[in-house]
């Protein structure tokens, strides 16, 4: 195992070291009943400083971790993520299972994407069907009747320990759970909105329905049929919620792991709604466009790539009008690949990490028609405009620059 002591940054509260040794601990041991006690450990101290709110600490434990050992970074997440959006619930000496779960749509539109409070009519029925459909037989639920925005969600393990703890509370009383935020929605042309549940078994007793049978074998036909059920009965009432916007239902399930699989499939989705974006505004088909991806990280030495950046250009002029940031998530980021990197050329770009993301890229391009340069992969620190705080993005020629959209673009093709 890693010595700690040799490898930690001043910077490292004690706790964060704690979390961070607990967490090696928790990895490499020799045995799974070592492992075991180190995660009980690892648990014991993760919960105690969530409930006293100290997210800097668990913050510090987790970049550290993030970027000197990822097994054991996972095993950390696992602990705190469990703790935050799970928990065993003791009700007059009955124990119950409790787990906050993510209900989520694909959108996108070359408009505003709605949010908010849901008619009383949908909500009902909304939670009728997800009951009937997702849900095991006996498990209580509790849907919030509202369409969340992913900037007014709860993100950090804190937050969303103190949502958690809300929905239990609404589990008992019967009162519906809305969670409060002052943070304001971004608009984008393609993004993610999630209902929020609150959801309660008896102990030991499965959560979802495609749990009920036994049998493992045909579990992801149970799930896949499941999420079929929801689409045919979600969709007519989302498309009252969302008019106007094209709309795909991704699998509900435990909320940390659900948001993440929702921000990697909404990356495509992101691009399909820019290409049709441009075409409308520009009025060009998607064949006239040009695209340069350039990789974006921290630091100029050994760059890690953390997002792509796609900037679209009229080959007319090669000025860079529209941008797309496409985020590396865990296990997707490259490692160790050299200055320059040929981008379909390069072996590495065939690995199943980040270099798998720059072909899917590339792919979904060449399916929308747009034209992308075969340069060479440059690296670049991540950049941002001083004056608005947008991402800059790299022109045809290797430069930073700011996206605009020129002047007599269609005023009538905007997101809001």
């Amino acid at each position: 195992m890693p010595d700690i002591a040799r490898q930690n940054p001043h910077r490292l509260s004690a706790d964060s070291k704690r979390l961070a040794a607990l967490a090696m601990e928790m990895f490499y041991a020799s045995s799974f009943t070592e492992s075991e006690y180190a995660r009980l450990r690892l648990q014991e101290l993760a919960a105690s400083l969530i409930e006293r709110d100290r997210q800097a600490v668990l913050s510090q434990a987790g970049e550290y971790l993030f970027n000197t050992d990822m097994e054991a970074y996972n095993c950390l997440l696992e602990v705190i993520e469990s703790y935050c959006e799970s928990a065993v619930v003791d009700e007059n000496h009955q124990r119950s299972q409790f787990l906050l779960v993510a209900v989520p749509l694909l959108v996108w539109t070359r408009y505003t994407i709605p949010s908010g409070g849901l008619d009383a009519s949908i909500y009902q029925a909304l939670q009728e069907h997800f009951r009937r459909i997702m849900l095991a037989e006996g498990v209580r639920l509790s849907l919030s009747p509202v369409l969340y925005a992913v900037d007014r969600m709860p993100m950090e393990p804190v937050d969303v320990y103190k949502a958690s703890r809300q929905f239990i509370e609404s589990l008992k009383t019967g009162e519906p759970c809305i969670l409060s935020s002052k943070q304001e929605t971004v608009p984008f042309m393609a993004d993610g909105r999630y209902l929020l549940a609150g959801v309660m078994a008896d102990e030991g007793r499965p959560v979802f329905s495609w749990q009920e049978d036994p049998d493992p074998i045909g579990l992801e036909a149970r799930k896949d049929r499941a999420l079929l059920l929801w689409k045919q009965a979600a969709m007519p009432l989302m498309t009252q919620v969302l008019p106007g916007c094209h709309l795909d239902f991704l699998l509900p399930g435990g909320f940390f792991n659900t948001c993440r699989k929702t921000d990697q499939e909404i990356r495509p989705a992101t691009v399909r709604a820019a290409v049709q974006y441009l075409e409308g505004a520009l009025g060009i088909p998607a064949q006239a466009l040009g695209a340069v991806i350039g990789g974006f990280g921290k630091d100029s030495i050994g760059i890690q790539v953390e997002e792509y950046r796609i900037s679209f250009y009229n080959p007319r002029d090669r000025k860079i009008v529209y941008g797309i940031v496409w985020p590396i998530y865990g296990v997707e980021e490259i490692d160790g690949l050299s200055i320059p990197v040929l981008l379909e050329n390069h072996p590495a770009s065939t690995k199943a990490k980040g270099g798998a993301q720059l072909l899917a890229i590339f792919g979904l391009l060449r399916q929308l028609g747009v034209s992308f340069e075969k340069t060479p992969v440059e690296r670049f620190i991540l950049e941002y405009c001083e004056d608005c705080g947008a991402p800059l993005f790299v022109d045809t020629q290797g430069e930073l620059v700011h996206a605009e959209m020129p002047e007599d673009a269609k005023k009538d093709f905007r997101l809001h």
